[in-house]
């Protein structure tokens, strides 16, 4: 069933000491699409998300779901429709497959209870959609970083939630894990329906695997929209200050950045 809640962002500023990072910014994510946050390293796209799920207080404006300041909302309730996997989440020391994916299961839980039923259910479908059923009983710390990081998505998936978030999931993965990651990602949207966001570091993949971009400079919003609308040679230039030439991705007809670089751009 699509997702219906609406999360809404409104003149949201961020900062850290002195230093403001996210300078009114407003956005509402399309409900059951996928939607990804590019942009140049420390422009404030993982500020953003963290903003989005509570991680951190914004100096002013708000952060609404379905109308509700997110900063009214108990932690549970919240972490029932939103999930979020960080760019750098803690191994627990000698945490098995399975009992890290139960962890998802928190929100869902009363005090002092155990696993219900539901709850085993929800942990085996969870390891099911990522493919590691066959990884359960093993230590985290025995994994490959792709199975890691699947294991860390599958504890997302166990909460049930109908958005989740995901800040750079394929960093310092191989590319073959990466489109793997990603590839789990669409299935998840097309199988559910999830409200899905991520920050991504590859242009091309996000724009393969986006619905919707956000394109961040120096903490502002500069661009939004389909792939095939933004991304351009202009914008390119403006957000990563690098000559480009777009051309369409001849597997999914997205737009595709080739960047020309400095030793070729009078060839």
């Amino acid at each position: 069933m699509k997702s219906e809640h609406i999360l809404k962002v409104d003149n949201l500023v961020v900062g850290y000491d002195e230093k403001t990072v996210i300078h009114d910014v407003s956005l509402e994510i399309p409900k059951g699409k996928i939607s990804v946050i590019i942009g140049a390293n420390a422009c404030g796209k993982s500020t953003l998300l963290k903003a989005m799920t509570r991680i951190i207080t914004p100096r002013s404006g708000v952060v609404t779901l379905d109308g509700k300041p997110i900063r009214s909302m108990h932690p549970k309730e919240l972490a029932r429709i939103c999930g979020l996997l960080p760019q750098d989440p803690v191994v627990p020391e000698g945490v098995t497959v399975s009992d890290l994916v139960a962890r998802g299961r928190y929100p869902h839980q009363k005090f002092l209870q155990g696993q219900t039923k539901q709850d085993l259910e929800a942990v085996t479908e969870a390891m099911e959609i990522m493919d590691i059923i066959e990884l359960a009983n093993r230590g985290m710390n025995e994994l490959s970083g792709g199975q890691r990081q699947r294991a860390w998505i599958a504890t997302a998936l166990a909460q049930q939630t109908d958005i989740l978030f995901l800040d750079e999931p394929t960093t310092f993965l191989d590319i073959n894990y990466q489109i793997e990651i990603l590839d789990l990602m669409a299935d998840l949207n097309q199988r559910k329906q999830t409200t899905i966001v991520m920050v991504l570091h590859d242009i091309n993949l996000a724009a393969r695997y986006a619905d919707y971009l956000y394109a961040m400079k120096n903490g502002k919003l500069t661009a939004q929209g389909a792939p095939g609308d933004i991304v351009t040679e202009e914008l390119i230039m403006d957000v990563f200050g690098m000559k480009s030439r777009i051309i369409s991705d001849t597997v999914s007809n997205s737009p595709y950045v080739i960047p020309i670089g400095r030793h070729f751009c009078d060839r």
